[in-house]
């Protein structure tokens, strides 16, 4: 019979008496490393819903849904099941702070229902042809962005008398009238606008 070595019996008691060296995680969270790239988040305050995040999203893991018009709202709906944390949506923020990646990592859940975060605006739509501009939270961002130069722009002029309650009531929609000289006092999405500029300098 063989008798175990000084050393390793030295070690089994090391072990014996000592604590282990794994974490006591899920019990106790050990923290990520400062640069790790984990859960994406929204920023209800900085987030605009603008849908930058989502044209740049690799796996196309943030949704944009659109409802119609008059009353629709854009949704943004960021799916943890297919998100790769590359970090593309942080990077190409327009706001710079409306998503960033945290050091979150635990994000197992039992339905892939659970595994999404969303966040919502109401839309601005063109009052000539209903199609959707942005949402309000991005114009009154610009707005406030481009400060004096706003007068330049019929929508974001229009958006700060409607915003300071300077405007109250809007110009009643025509429909199927062609657009005319007073839908500069319209909101217009570009196409729209396109078309009305053209009418007035070419007749």
């Amino acid at each position: 019979m063989k008798y175990p070595k000084l050393r390793e019996l030295k070690e089994a008691l090391t072990s014996l008496f000592s604590s282990p060296y794994t974490t006591k995680f899920p019990k106790i969270p050990s923290p990520a490393a400062p640069n790790y790239r984990g859960k994406a988040e929204f920023d209800e305050a900085e987030c605009v819903v603008c849908g930058a995040c989502a044209n740049v999203c690799p796996p196309g893991a943030i949704e944009k849904i659109e409802e119609s018009a008059p009353n629709g709202k854009r949704r943004l709906i960021l799916h943890y099941d297919r998100c790769i944390f590359c970090g593309q949506c942080q990077a190409n923020c327009l706001t710079e702070k409306g998503i960033s990646l945290t050091t979150k990592y635990d994000l197992a859940v039992l339905s892939r229902n659970e595994a999404q975060t969303s966040i919502e605006d109401e839309l601005v739509f063109c009052e000539h042809c209903g199609k959707p501009i942005t949402t309000k939270k991005h114009l009154a961002w610009i707005i406030e962005r481009l400060g004096p130069h706003i007068f330049s722009n019929p929508n974001l002029f229009i958006s700060s008398l409607t915003q300071t309650e300077l405007l109250r009531e809007k110009l009643p929609k025509a429909e199927g009238i062609p657009l005319e000289r007073a839908d500069n006092l319209r909101i217009l999405c570009p196409n729209c606008r396109k078309q009305l500029t053209l009418k007035e300098e070419w007749g």
